[in-house]
């Protein structure tokens, strides 16, 4: 069997190459889509594998796995509705309080729902790329190198950011801090 990164090279030229990575990779990229912007996931997902086939040339493997390069352009694909998502809301005057704020979407799925608000606010505080890798790591599985290559930092970055976003959840949120974000730093 054909790893992604074969099959995504081979797909420069034979554009059925591209289909297994699609099997393999949709459900992932769904979930990611759906935590994030639940409402728009089917479409965020269409939009993300239109991108990727067009940019499938793009695809440098000594950057890193084809699986992180999926998840940069879902990333790229998040950041473009949200976008708009803002500006239709500003052209239009209409600004219901948080409108813009996609995190009220994560605080809705929190399976701690005890502590939602405050995973809220700690996760708002932190920067975006810490916020995104712990975000990468936890929910879709990605390892810290795979999650650096999807923000575009060097993987010993990444590292050291996560282990300064989850000191900051764990120090916010104590012991009820859920371990899938907080992690084991030992």
């Amino acid at each position: 069997m054909a790893t992604d990164e074969e099959l995504l090279t081979r797909s420069r030229s034979d554009a059925s190459a591209f289909e297994p990575l699609v099997e393999r990779h949709s459900r992932a990229l769904h979930g990611y889509f759906a935590r994030r912007a639940p409402g728009a996931a089917d479409d965020l997902l269409a939009e993300a594998w239109l991108r990727a086939y067009a940019g499938r040339t793009t695809y440098d493997a000594a950057r890193g796995p084809a699986r992180a390069w999926l998840f940069g352009v879902a990333r790229n694909v998040l950041a473009a509705h949200w976008r708009g998502q803002e500006r239709r809301a500003s052209a239009t005057a209409f600004a219901d309080e948080g409108s813009s704020d996609p995190w009220h979407a994560v605080d809705r799925r929190l399976d701690a729902a005890a502590v939602g608000p405050l995973m809220r606010q700690t996760l708002a505080e932190l920067p975006a790329v810490e916020r995104e890798l712990l975000l990468l790591i936890a929910w879709e599985q990605l390892s810290p190198t795979e999650a650096a290559v999807v923000v575009g930092v060097p993987a010993g970055t990444a590292r050291s950011r996560l282990h300064r976003a989850r000191t900051r959840l764990r120090a916010a949120l104590g012991p009820s801090a859920p371990l899938s974000l907080t992690g084991d730093l030992a």
